[in-house]
Order: structure tokens, then C-alpha cells, then sequence
């Protein structure tokens, strides 16, 4: 294998001089892997938290969205969780020289079942909790029947 390197490294050395002119396709090309990462179905990195035998709690990392740019949804059995950009944010975007920290908009869901209700949802420094909780239906909960006390002689003459 090293003795290909020679033969690659000498093939690509004036590569470059090829590629007079062409910022504009590459500037195209950038974006459209910008674009294409933005779809990243890995994106908001998440948690998902059993609190007790009943209780679950979903937390996403979504640094840079405010509430009103979260929308929570239940449907069908998906728990689905939106992030939208405002368009205010994308115009300033011209001003950076280097942009690490992700403000694109996403789409995560979660399937959940038909037990399971949420309780609440907050947004604090970054983390959006989301708080699930499984409804035990009353058929399934101990039922605990109380034992009265009736006289004798009234038992006797109910069953004669």
C-alpha cells in the first residue's frame, strides 16, 4: 500500500491548478451539504429517562430554540417534537465567519402507547424535558373489597 502513495502523491500534486474558477460550484456544493446535514437524523442528540416504575422523562439538547420555536404533538401513537428557525435568525446568518452551533430546524418522534400520557414539558438552559407518565388502567390496580359485619341471626333468616 505505501508503494501506491508515491504513485497517487505525484498524479495529485498540481491538482489544484485545475481549479481556477470554480468558487462559485464549490460554493454550491458547500451548501448543499449544509443542507443535506440539517436533515441528520441524529439531531437533537436525546435522552430518554425511567424515573419510576411509571414515570419517564424525555430530554433533547436543543440549545438555541426558545419556547415559542418548540412545538410538542401527539399523533398516532408518536410522540413527535418540531423545532422551527425563525427566519429573523437566517438573515443575520451572513455575518459569520465560522458557524459550529446548529440552529436548523428539526423533527424527532417517539413512539409511545396508548398508556402513556405527558404531564409536562420545560425548556431550561438548553434541555427540553419532556415528563411522560403510563395511565394503569382501574381494571389492572388492586381493588381492595372491604368485609362487613352482619349479625348472625339476619344472615341466617336471609338464606332460609
Amino acid at each position: 500500500m505505501t508503494k501506491l502513495m508515491p504513485l497517487f502523491h505525484d498524479q495529485f500534486k498540481d491538482f489544484d491548478k485545475f481549479f481556477v474558477g470554480f468558487e462559485e460550484p464549490m460554493a454550491q456544493m458547500q451548501k448543499l451539504h449544509d443542507d443535506l446535514t440539517k436533515n441528520i437524523p441524529n439531531y437533537p442528540p436525546y435522552n430518554i429517562r425511567k424515573n419510576a416504575e411509571n414515570s419517564y422523562t424525555i430530554e433533547l439538547a436543543v440549545a438555541g430554540f426558545g419556547e415559542s420555536e418548540i412545538d410538542i404533538t401527539i399523533d398516532g401513537g408518536k410522540l413527535i417534537v418540531k423545532g422551527n428557525v425563525d427566519a429573523a435568525t437566517d438573515a443575520i446568518e451572513d455575518n459569520f465567519l465560522f458557524k459550529g452551533i446548529a440552529t436548523r430546524a428539526f423533527t424527532r418522534a417517539f413512539a409511545i402507547d396508548d398508556q402513556i400520557e405527558v404531564k409536562d414539558a420545560e425548556l431550561f438552559n438548553g434541555m427540553l424535558k419532556i415528563a411522560l407518565e403510563r395511565l394503569v388502567p382501574a381494571e389492572k390496580q388492586p381493588k381492595k373489597v372491604p368485609v362487613k359485619t352482619k349479625g348472625e341471626k339476619q344472615f341466617l333468616n336471609e338464606s332460609n
